[in-house]
């Protein structure tokens, strides 16, 4: 995970519309292939080479990067730089959509050369692989690999944002390999260090740490140091599950390098575990020396010529909304179901219906048994869908509890 990461998905978002939706068209485009027209991208070492300083300031123009407009180029060209690369390393802002569009444009662009190509994930953690290996193979569908991974709770994220790029692995049996550290692990370090782990939870943990880099320990001090901290707030255990989530991915995919000799690797991640390879790059580079290029959004970043191989600036692109229930859920309540706790100001559970205390069994076709099933049931909803929606509700003045079903329009 990113050191600095936005702020995932809750339940609660349910009741809220994502700001921002641009026209469907985006995605018609992006799907016919135009993606790599509203791409640019720069070598940055060429470009940069003799600048005497990385750094801009006030007073020393000589210290002023300059990069060369005329020598921005397209993503047939990245793909052909690319071509002789074993790992292709492209980050991302987990929220932003353009990332992920550029992500896949790359993913499809290096396929479509012909060598065996696998994906490394951030968004999956190392012990649900068997989850998407099933998932590529086609023995189960998504919705049984969303809920066996556990997407919804260990992530968060709109899946959507990543969803084409599992579509087009599972269409084309691309290996999509789990690259982090469970959860558990790194909550575990987080509170109580290494010390706190036991026998088995060691075995976990990545074969070997290097912590020799000074500029990665300044770069996580200064956003620790950003960020208010409570009494039990402990850098040097931030430092060391920093550490954890960048050495155990590296290891992750250095070991899929090396047991799949045939086989390139895209692997994508935040980008504060990519730019200036001092993340994952450096740390799989230790284990497996092999020919890698660093790929990230250029946008509102310092361009230094240590930051990436290679800049993208896609134009900004929002997801579509989704349709909203616009409830706020109990996830944590036991019994069949789950709670509704209360309603968004603009809801149309509320209007059809649903009361507070209700607990929601089905959505269309789908039986609700955990938070996981209400978003796969909305995965493919959008505003103004009517969708129907199963409840039941308590026992009152001596009536049994009862089954209700109400047609929701969607927000």
């Amino acid at each position: 995970m990113s050191p600095k990461r936005n702020r995932p998905i809750r339940p609660s978002s349910l009741s809220s519309r994502q700001s921002g939706q641009r026209h469907r068209g985006w995605l018609r485009r992006w799907r016919c292939g135009l993606l790599p027209r509203l791409l640019l991208l720069l070598p940055l070492a060429p470009a940069l080479a003799g600048i005497a300083g990385t750094t801009p300031t006030a007073t020393a123009a000589d210290d002023i990067p300059v990069l060369e407009v005329s020598r921005l180029t397209t993503l047939d060209t990245l793909l052909e730089r690319l071509a002789d690369r074993r790992v292709v390393y492209v980050g991302e802002v987990h929220d932003r959509y353009e990332d992920h569009l550029s992500q896949f444009a790359i993913i499809r662009g290096l396929h479509q050369q012909g060598a065996p190509l696998a994906i490394g994930m951030e968004f999956f953690q190392q012990p649900f692989q068997e989850v998407l290996d099933d998932y590529v193979a086609g023995r189960i569908d998504e919705a049984e690999m969303l809920r066996r991974s556990e997407y919804f709770e260990r992530w968060r994220f709109d899946y959507r944002l990543y969803r084409p790029l599992l579509t087009y692995a599972h269409t084309h049996g691309l290996p999509v390999i789990a690259l982090n550290l469970p959860t558990e692990l790194t909550r575990k370090v987080g509170a109580g260090g290494l010390e706190a782990l036991n026998e088995i939870e060691r075995a976990q943990l990545p074969t070997s740490i290097d912590r020799s880099d000074a500029e990665y320990r300044a770069h996580l001090e200064a956003i620790f140091a950003q960020h208010p901290q409570g009494p039990d707030a402990d850098f040097e255990r931030f430092l060391e599950v920093q550490l954890l989530w960048d050495e155990g991915m590296a290891e992750r995919a250095a070991t899929f390098l090396q047991t799949h000799p045939d086989h390139r690797l895209v692997v994508l991640a935040g980008a504060g575990h990519i730019e200036y390879g001092r993340g994952i790059p450096n740390r799989l580079a230790r284990r497996l020396a092999v020919p890698a290029a660093t790929v990230l959004n250029g946008s509102q970043r310092l361009v230094t010529p240590d930051l990436a191989d290679f800049l993208l600036f896609p134009r900004a692109v929002s997801l579509p909304a989704s349709g909203l229930l616009g409830v706020m859920l109990e996830t944590g309540a036991e019994g069949a179901g789950i709670g509704v706790q209360g309603f968004a100001e603009v809801s149309g559970a509320r209007d059809a219906g649903i009361e507070t205390g209700d607990r929601i069994v089905q959505i269309g076709t789908t039986e609700i048994a955990r938070y996981a099933d209400i978003r796969i049931a909305l995965l493919d909803s959008s505003p103004g869908d009517t969708l129907p929606v199963g409840v039941l509700r308590k026992a009152r003045r001596g009536r049994q509890e009862e089954r209700l079903d109400f047609e929701v329009r969607l927000h």
